[in-house]
């Protein structure tokens, strides 16, 4: 059984940065496609980031390039997100979710995701 985990949301100021981790078990991490998506309170939930199985691709949505920096460690079966400068309208559930495939970043989501973790909570006071 897969199973996603996220970690480190937290309270931070804006302006602030903070790394989220998804550690990955019972599956062959590095054969997923990883994503980070977010949901504000009484709001959708949206894409964040994406990055291939090989991690030689990435996607970012227009809010938060430039500011957030998806990564992955295969040999640890975690993927990451660094978020730096962040804002009040970051501040929701963040969750991490994987979907077979090897698909280049920007096609990742195309046919849906496989596995979802339970998110973690970001905070940003101003």
């Amino acid at each position: 059984q897969v199973q996603l985990v996220e970690s480190g949301g937290g309270l931070v100021q804006a302006g602030g940065s903070l790394r989220l981790s998804c550690a990955v078990s019972g599956g062959t991490f590095s054969s997923y496609g990883m994503c980070w998506f977010r949901q504000a309170p009484g709001k959708e939930r949206q894409v964040v980031a994406t990055i291939s199985w090989s991690g030689g691709s990435t996607y970012y949505a227009h809010p938060v390039k430039d500011r957030f920096t998806i990564s992955r460690d295969n040999a640890k079966n975690t993927a990451y997100l660094q978020m730096n400068s962040l804002k009040p309208e970051d501040t929701a559930v963040y969750y991490c979710a994987a979907v077979r495939t090897t698909n280049h970043a920007m096609y990742i989501m195309t046919n849906g995701m496989d596995y979802w973790g339970k998110g973690t909570l970001v905070t940003v006071s101003s």
